[in-house]
Order: C-alpha cells, then structure tokens, then sequence
C-alpha cells in the first residue's frame, strides 16, 4: 500500500507542477485532441470510398480503432516515465532511486507522466462512444466486462514494450528507436482488424505481442462474431497481463546488472 500512495504523490505533485503553466498544458492537451483526428479522417475517407474492408464495416473498425487508442493513450501518459528512461540512466539519476527503499517500478513510474495525452484520451473515448451508437450491439454483463478487459489489457501490453525496452538502456544507455515500431507501429497495426493483414503478422501480432488478443479476437465475441466458446474470447485480453509480467521479471535482472554511467 506504501507503494500506491507513494506513486499517487508522484501523480498529484507532477499534476499540480505541470497546471502552473495552465495556458501551455491546454494547448498541449488541444493538440493531442486534434492532431490524431487526422488519423481518424483517413480511416473516415477510406470506408467512404470502398464502404467495406473485408467485411467489417465503418463503425466496427471505429469500435477497435477507439480501444487501441484509449489504451495506448493510457499508458503513454501513466507510463511515460519508462518510455523517457534513457534519460535517467544518461544522466546517473537511476542511481538515487536504487538507494531509496522503495520499488524502482513505481519510481520510474512516477518520474514522468503526460496529463497533455488526455486529450488523446477525450478523442478515443468520443469515438468509442459514436461506435457503440452506431452497433447493434445485445450488450450483457459479459460483453461489459470484456470491453473493459481489452482496454486494461491493451495498456499492458504497452506499458511491458516501455519497460522492455526500458531495460536495454541498462546495456545501451541510450534509448532505442525500434521501440517506435512495437509502440506507435503496433497502434496503427492494431486499429484495423487482424485478418486484413498477411498470415505472418498476424501470428506476431497474436502469440508474440498480444495486441490481436487485446483488440481482434475479443472484438469478435462483442460482435456476435466467435466461433467457439465465448469464454475463451472473454478470457483473451488477460494475455496482454501474461505479456507484461515476463517484461517485469527481464526489468528485475536488468536492475540486477545494472552498472552506473558515472554521471
């Protein structure tokens, strides 16, 4: 419990430090609003002009466009801090949090959130919204708790690519930009439905890194889609959990390894 009120001070102090400069946090939390949309409005103009894709229609991709999105949004702002890593290992600044008798997870964590992604979060929760709308969806318990499971879920599986490749600045020191192509590649992947795409990356995307388990798969059961049990379609997104606990544990032997820059 020490750890979480430990991480919400964080959360409260970073809040409070970014609001003193009200005009810029707005601006900032306007352009994560607006600037994805663009995204959005090809996604738009695509179904506009061939009005299907592989038999999936506009206000179902919304519905798996708008679940990635929320969950990458997530993790990109409560998460950020071991996406920024790299800077703390640069500058020897790991090293003061190695010496204090608390989780270097939830410090890492807690050095870095971006509240501006809550403009993000507004557009893909609007979206969401429209979709819901728009689908004939026979909404029960189940489907609640699925549609909830992905998004959670979706943000585990992003928060695991940040600490992964927050680890190997342990041995690297400087970040990786191939962590883009798991991150930002793997949310424009993800927004459309898995079976459009090749058999090969849909299999990465599925038993490698989850998204498809997430996003795809569980996307079937809301839309009366599944062939198969229902419960294992409900139980798929817990493997974006399954994802991020072998992240943690290659973290732990990273921490393990880990000799200072001298900074």
């Amino acid at each position: 419990m020490s750890g979480f009120r430990l991480y919400f001070s964080y959360l409260s102090m970073l809040f409070r430090s970014q609001m003193q400069y009200r005009a810029s946090f707005l601006l900032l939390t306007a352009g994560q609003f607006f600037i994805p949309f663009a995204v959005f409005a090809s996604l738009y103009f695509l179904f506009e002009r061939f009005g299907q894709l592989q038999g999936w229609s506009f206000y179902e991709v919304a519905l798996i466009f708008a679940v990635i999105h929320l969950a990458f949004s997530i993790a990109e702002c409560f998460a950020r801090g071991f996406d920024m890593f790299s800077s703390l290992v640069v500058s020897g600044d790991f090293d003061r949090l190695l010496v204090r008798p608390r989780s270097t997870i939830v410090q890492v964590l807690g050095s870095q959130f971006e509240f501006t992604r809550f403009g993000r979060l507004l557009q893909g929760a609007i979206v969401l919204a429209v979709a819901l709308i728009n689908l004939p969806i026979a909404w029960n318990a189940a489907k609640i708790a699925t549609l909830v499971l992905m998004i959670a879920c979706g943000v585990c599986i992003f928060a695991g690519i940040f600490v992964l490749f927050a680890t190997m600045c342990f041995w690297t020191v400087q970040g990786l930009e191939v962590a883009n192509v798991f991150t930002d590649g793997g949310r424009e992947m993800a927004q459309y439905p898995l079976d459009i795409y090749k058999r090969w990356v849909t299999v990465f995307f599925t038993f490698v890194i989850p998204f498809g388990c997430v996003n795809y798969l569980p996307m079937l059961f809301l839309l009366d889609r599944a062939d198969g049990p229902a419960a294992a379609y409900m139980a798929m997104p817990l493997a974006g959990v399954l994802f991020l606990v072998p992240c943690v544990l290659v973290w732990r032997l990273g921490v393990r390894h880990y000799r200072s820059t001298g900074s």
